[in-house]
């Protein structure tokens, strides 16, 4: 379930809106489970994810001198936390959609921070954390490692457009083997307040999803995405 973190930031507007881009498999896989994929958080393609700044990391060094596990203990933390990513925008992300869905067949869940926190089940074997995402000047400037979360909570600038902000679980305790990651118990219903169509895709596929979701026992709103609406002159 979903647990505060006074450590971690957070939008203090529970009605701040958030996005997901995926294609139609990974929204089916969602519905069908009732449960959220979460990527281990050493197989996202930056591969400075979960690592520290130059000055933070030159500080741990020195810390490390002496206490070489301490080092080794932040190396394998990349491997026991999964991360589910979710984009914060009051509107559609043109670059979102270019980015997450790879053909005109993908569909964004339009949800709040406050629905992602109620939707985390209580019945998950581990908690959840939602923390934004603080971009910085990796050559320059330090972060913090009084909490373990904090090396996942901060990325180079060049990535600052994805206006981050995410789920993170410390699966170390499950003492179970995890490849590319773990999925958890969502409240659908909670999640989801409203379902975006590709701009690009066809009427068909539109109702292709309201029939899957029908089929399914859910009821949500369905729209396609105005992005590629008729130009008015």
């Amino acid at each position: 379930m979903y647990v505060p973190n006074k450590n971690i930031k957070l939008p203090a507007d529970p009605n701040t809106v958030i996005w997901k881009y995926m294609d139609l498999s990974k929204f089916l896989d969602l519905l069908l489970s009732n449960k959220m994929f979460m990527s281990r958080s050493d197989k996202f393609e930056d591969q400075y994810e979960g690592t520290f700044s130059e000055p933070t990391f030159e500080e741990i060094k020195r810390i490390s001198h002496d206490n070489p596990a301490f080092l080794d203990q932040y190396k394998q933390r990349r491997k026991n936390i999964v991360i589910s990513s979710w984009h914060i925008n009051e509107y559609e992300s043109f670059a979102m959609w270019q980015i997450f869905t790879k053909n005109s067949e993908g569909l964004a869940i339009q949800s709040t921070i406050g629905r992602l926190q109620k939707a985390l089940a209580v019945e998950n074997r581990a908690d959840q954390f939602i923390g934004e995402v603080h971009y910085i000047d990796y050559k320059k400037e330090y972060i913090p490692f009084e909490d373990d979360f904090f090396p996942f909570l901060f990325k180079r600038k060049s990535f600052q457009y994805e206006k981050e902000v995410r789920v993170l679980t410390d699966v170390s305790h499950l003492d179970k083997c995890v490849n590319e990651g773990i999925k958890i118990n969502v409240d659908i219903n909670h999640l989801i307040e409203k379902i975006y169509i590709h701009p690009k895709s066809e009427n068909w596929y539109k109702k292709l999803v309201l029939e899957l979701m029908e089929k399914l026992h859910f009821q949500f709103d369905v729209e396609k995405s105005d992005l590629e609406s008729d130009i008015l002159i």
